[in-house]
């Protein structure tokens, strides 16, 4: 399959991974704490585990070539993605990890009365955006700096939350879910767009894949509850979460 081919080949190239960067992965620590285990890492992976998966290494500024590519939308369908986010115009978005802002700026037509907060850590990915902002003369992109723990938004002040191929790589997991359902909205919710981990012909490194059940156990023990889980993405799960 031609699509399959051509994704492969990008993500074998070693400087590269298939997901947006949020934060930069740490040497794992061959201990254990409350939260998150250590082990040896696999190849793909940073050896700190979180309720049994273990963490992706990050992709770096790099690879935004990758994630312009003309055939994005070919390969994973972002335009029907977007098509099935439900905002109100005067909403509020936070595309957190936001990379290039190949979804950020494609969502301010969502919410022509509202807002995207760009969330990055990035200083590079930053900077990127900023220019993007400049050359597009936008004004409803807010970009944002997050830490490894926290987006940095303001309480209840988000309608939708979104991850594009980025929860997988978040150095902590448990602390970036706890803040993000604080900034959410009451009703707010959170979208997950992943590479199905279930699917063994989906042609993406294994860390960088994720399942149904794995990601619902992850969110419900910071409480979050699967409202709606969309099968229409050629090669990615669409999950959307509530916040309980």
């Amino acid at each position: 399959m031609k699509t399959a081919s051509l994704i492969y080949t990008i993500l074998c190239l070693g400087s590269l991974s298939p997901c947006h960067s949020q934060q930069k992965a740490t040497k794992a620590k061959p201990s254990h704490d409350a939260i998150y285990t250590y082990r040896n890492a696999s190849p793909d992976g940073i050896g700190k585990f979180y309720l049994g998966r273990e963490i992706a290494h990050v992709m770096g500024a790099a690879g935004s070539d990758w994630l312009e590519r003309d055939t994005r939308n070919a390969e994973e369908n972002t335009a029907l993605a977007i098509k099935h986010i439900e905002v109100p115009s005067t909403g509020v978005i936070a595309d957190i990890g936001a990379g290039t802002g190949y979804y950020s700026f494609r969502l301010t037509a969502k919410v022509p009365s509202g807002k995207v907060f760009a969330v990055e850590i990035q200083d590079e990915l930053i900077a990127y955006l900023n220019n993007k902002k400049k050359e597009l003369n936008d004004h409803r992109v807010e970009v944002v700096k997050s830490s490894v723990k926290s987006p940095n938004l303001p309480a209840n002040s988000v309608d939708l939350a979104i991850m594009v191929d980025v929860y997988h790589e978040l150095e902590y997991p448990q602390e970036m879910l706890q803040a993000i359902r604080k900034s959410l909205k009451p009703g707010g919710k959170l979208l997950l767009i992943e590479y199905r981990g279930e699917d063994p012909s989906v042609p993406i490194k294994e860390l960088h894949k994720t399942s149904v059940v794995q990601l619902n156990k992850e969110l419900q023990q910071n409480g979050f509850s699967l409202y709606y889980k969309g099968d229409f993405l050629p090669i990615q799960h669409f999950l959307l979460y509530e916040k309980n």
